[in-house]
């Protein structure tokens, strides 16, 4: 076979004969190593399944095997075997990665989905079957407090599937462009109004800062408000009682940040890294018990991406957590006129016609 049409393909390729490696293509030497052409396959490729199939002389036709751990070992590899007319075999490796970490991904979100209904469901059912078997004989402030429970129960599951219909909306536009012009300064001062209320039970204040003029930016407004939403909820779930949130809004470079801060126990920097996989808790009975479904950050990174922004998180043992979005400022604004439009309810929209420099 040709050398050069092997050295011309892109995934790696060997040319094997009598077990023997005749010839192998960059891509192929680049994951097995340099030194493969003229080596013992068993050598060249030191697994088990392979190399029984690629010294199997009576084989015919070509076939397929998914390999493990040749090279880096959390590669995933699919190994297409073809029998050529004088007996040689060619043998290609096609990157299979990136799809076995997807659908590991997917397995894993409905194993952990499956688990966060089945507590709630588990309740649900236990305290109702109590109140149908032993209804005459429970009094009436204990039937309160059960069904005070069942209530409680059903509406985590409202959130959860909420949240779970919600990631799944937004996974779908994510190649999508927003195409409204949003002024994020209405949207922040929206959300706080939101969540005052909810703060106020929690003895926190909610503080703006934010800085005039600031340009809109391209976005959809319904999931920046669910942005900034996730993120005041977290920062007043999690943040020290009696204490201060500061929601920062300012313009940095060709960016608009967005920064919302609080001063409670804070997150251990081993954790940070992985706060944004979904159901990932660093306190996982902790996070229920204070109402958490754990996919608000999740959503939170997938809003972002889908506006082409930024996402850090930062956090200090003891003294708080602070989350910043960096979101991108079309060339050529430089200001904005701001105009609000009222629904019916007159709920403010935000909303912005741009000043172009």
């Amino acid at each position: 076979m040709d050398g050069e049409l092997i050295e011309a393909l892109s995934e790696p390729t060997l040319l094997v004969r009598s077990g023997l490696v005749v010839m192998s293509n960059a891509p192929a030497r680049a994951v097995l190593g340099d030194w493969i052409d003229g080596r013992d396959i068993r050598l060249a490729i030191r697994h088990p399944r392979a190399v029984e199939r690629l010294l199997d002389f009576s084989a015919r036709g070509s076939e397929e095997l998914e390999l493990a751990r040749i090279g880096e070992a959390e590669r995933r590899w699919l190994m297409t075997i073809s029998v050529l007319s004088d007996g040689s075999k060619l043998v290609r490796l096609l990157d299979r990665s990136e799809a076995f970490a997807a659908e590991k991904m997917r397995v894993d979100f409905v194993a952990n989905a499956s688990h966060e209904l089945r507590t709630p469901l588990a309740t649900l059912i236990g305290f109702t079957e109590t109140l149908l078997d032993r209804d005459e004989a429970i009094d009436a402030e204990t039937r309160r407090k059960f069904l005070g429970i069942i209530h409680d129960e059903a509406r985590r599951m409202q959130r959860l599937i909420d949240d779970l219909i919600s990631l799944s909306r937004i996974e779908g536009e994510r190649f999508r462009a927003p195409r409204e012009t949003i002024a994020l300064d209405l949207v922040v001062r929206e959300a706080k109004q939101n969540w005052s209320h909810t703060a106020n039970e929690a003895s926190s204040t909610i503080l703006l800062e934010i800085e005039p003029d600031l340009p809109p930016i391209p976005g959809d407004r319904a999931q920046l408000i669910q942005l900034v939403d996730n993120l005041l909820s977290n920062a007043i779930r999690y943040g020290r009682e009696n204490g201060h949130i500061r929601i920062a809004l300012a313009r940095d470079g060709n960016k608009v940040r967005l920064a919302v801060a609080d001063d409670g126990e804070g997150i251990p920097s081993e954790h940070l890294p992985r706060l944004t996989e979904r159901f990932y808790r660093v306190n996982a009975s902790r996070s229920r018990a204070k109402g958490g479904t754990g996919l608000g950050l999740s959503i939170v990174k997938h809003i972002v991406e889908r506006h082409n922004g930024r996402l850090q998180i930062q956090s200090q043992v003891g003294k708080g957590t602070t989350v910043t979005v960096l979101l991108p400022i079309p060339n050529g604004v430089a200001g904005a006129d701001a105009s609000i439009e009222r629904s019916g309810d007159g709920t403010a929209k935000a909303y912005r016609q741009p000043r172009r420099a």
